[in-house]
């Protein structure tokens, strides 16, 4: 599925299940949530924290929850998500090509 296709996905969806789209500050925040559960679940696997009794730990889940709500803001807020991956990778090339391989910490 291309990122255009994610989007039109996503708004079938909102608009077959979910009425309308939550405002975009609503969306914000749960944008920051789901962000969250993803630290909480990196912070876990990755890192030196251990999980608790009844932590979710599905980190595929919870990035995709991060993706959905991520289309949501772009679609409502007209952007096109394919276009500006495109041309970020472009900028970030000419800009950071050089950048990276000098870099002796890498």
């Amino acid at each position: 599925m291309s990122i255009t296709e994610a989007q039109q996905a996503v708004d079938n969806w909102i608009n077959k299940h979910g009425v309308r789209y939550f405002n975009e500050l609503t969306n914000m925040a749960i944008l920051t949530e789901e962000v969250g559960e993803v630290a909480r679940i990196i912070s876990r696997k990755y890192g030196e924290q251990s999980f608790k009794e009844g932590d979710k730990n599905d980190l595929g889940q919870e990035l995709a929850d991060v993706l959905f709500v991520l289309i949501c803001l772009a679609n409502q807020t007209g952007v096109d998500l394919q276009k500006e991956l495109a041309k970020n990778l472009e900028r970030k090339a000419l800009r950071d090509h050089d950048r990276h391989h000098q870099n002796k910490k890498l």
